[in-house]
């Protein structure tokens, strides 16, 4: 039999056969998947041939090459990573500057994640119900959104609480598999609640002690939606990706920068003091925004920034 990998909890690996029926499935015997060490042989997303057992139970023989797939930090003090999830068609990341915000240098550590794992990011802004009395707060998420639709991203702006431009997502979601991923706290569970009513994620409470939300899953589970398509429900991580990158690479991970680095004197240039960088040009002259420069410089100079996903 074939299916989809639609959760996994370690041992057991729950298995959306295609005819339909739910399958929960072991492995059989070690799967090494080449060039990837991982604490994770198969991951939520994966295509898989598996047979049934007389008492119900699968076990997985194969998995099918994946056309993607995002990796994230173990937790552990190894240096093994996670597979988050495979043959993903987008990621949307659901961020606010409403409570708690959520810092550009979050956003664009994201989209990096997202560029180098050749997977189409787009950005969801929640929260929108608060910003209706505060023109400051909206003048920011409006500079916000300029930056990265300049750069080629798409933005939208909802509220998961008011269920306003929400059927513009459902047309994003529609026979795709979405990750969503955000900040603890962003809306991200009562969002994807929003777009299908079915599903019932539980959502977490904000801490009032700490302004952070507070962690509702455990597992990355995949979701079928009623309208077609699957969403990738991911649960809390402190570092995605960055695995295995040269600080060389980075820039070629940054749209705008991989847009204009072929440009300067050197081919080796980091873009941080070097002459003649048209990096650093592009930053004076305004077509690169201060912040994500700022961003790329955190990055390469191994700044730690704590990414919690809910």
């Amino acid at each position: 039999m074939n299916g989809v990998v639609i959760k996994s909890t370690g041992s057991w690996y729950t298995v959306l056969a295609d005819n339909g029926s739910i399958i929960e499935c072991r492995i059989k015997g070690l799967f090494r998947i080449k060039g990837i060490k991982t604490t994770n042989p198969i991951a939520v997303g994966d295509r898989v041939e598996f047979e049934v057992n007389s008492e119900g139970n699968g076990m997985i023989h194969k998995i099918e090459d994946r056309k993607n797939y995002i990796i994230r930090k173990s937790i552990n003090l190894s240096k093994q990573s996670h597979i988050l999830a495979a043959n993903l068609d987008q990621a949307i990341l659901v961020a606010t500057l409403a409570f708690p915000r959520t810092s550009a240098g979050f956003i664009d550590r994201f989209l990096l994640t997202a560029e180098a794992y050749r997977i189409p990011a787009v950005l969801v802004f929640n929260k929108m119900d608060l910003f209706e009395d505060d023109k400051d707060l909206m003048n920011s998420l409006n500079d916000f959104v300029s930056i990265y639709e300049k750069i080629g991203y798409t933005c939208y702006k909802v509220s998961a609480t008011n269920k306003s431009d929400i059927e513009v997502l459902k047309t994003l979601t529609k026979d795709k598999v979405s990750l969503v991923a955000g900040h603890s706290g962003v809306g991200k569970s009562t969002l994807v609640n929003a777009l299908d009513s079915r599903l019932d994620l539980k959502v977490g409470e904000i801490s009032d002690a700490h302004f952070k939300g507070k962690h509702t899953t455990t597992f990355a589970e995949m979701h079928p939606l009623s309208y077609g398509g699957f969403i990738v429900d991911t649960p809390g991580i402190k570092e995605l990706g960055l695995v295995d990158m040269e600080k060389e690479e980075i820039a070629g991970y940054f749209p705008e920068m991989f847009a204009v680095k072929s440009n300067c004197k050197f081919n080796n240039c980091l873009h941080v003091n070097e002459p003649k960088c048209a990096v650093i040009a592009a930053v004076e002259s305004g077509d690169i925004a201060v912040s994500r420069y700022s961003s790329y410089l955190g990055i390469i100079n191994g700044e730690e920034l704590e990414i919690t996903y809910q």
